[in-house]
């Protein structure tokens, strides 16, 4: 059973950075592209960022330059580096292995204050 693990999130002003990490555990594809997607209560969860195998990244036009998805040494590990953060990044972030049907890990909280 592979399972989705979102930590490094919490409480930061604006203009203040946090690093997010994801690990996927137990037996998985290494070869998977992976994603980072955010949900604020009430609302659809929205894409955030994706990183491929190759090491590519496409990033939603809201974070574009001020976040950085990136691949660990394991495979199945990203980390998403989020710098000048705006309360409007308030959320819960989660990961997700792209094209799979691992299920949505718990994700980890994000606060932005002003």
């Amino acid at each position: 059973q592979v399972q989705l693990v979102e930590s490094g999130g919490g409480l930061v002003q604006a203009g203040g950075s946090l690093r997010l990490s994801c690990t996927a555990s137990g037996s998985i594809d290494s070869v998977n592209a992976m994603g980072w997607y955010r949900q604020v209560p009430g609302k659809q969860r929205e894409w955030v960022a994706t990183v491929t195998t190759s090491g590519s990244t496409a990033y939603a036009n809201s974070v574009k330059g001020r976040f950085t998805l990136s691949r660990g040494n394991a495979k199945n590990t990203v980390y998403l580096q989020m710098n000048s953060l705006k309360p409007e990044d308030t959320a819960v972030y989660y990961c997700k292995i792209v094209g799979s049907t691992v299920p949505w890990g718990q994700g980890t909280q994000v606060t932005v204050s002003s």
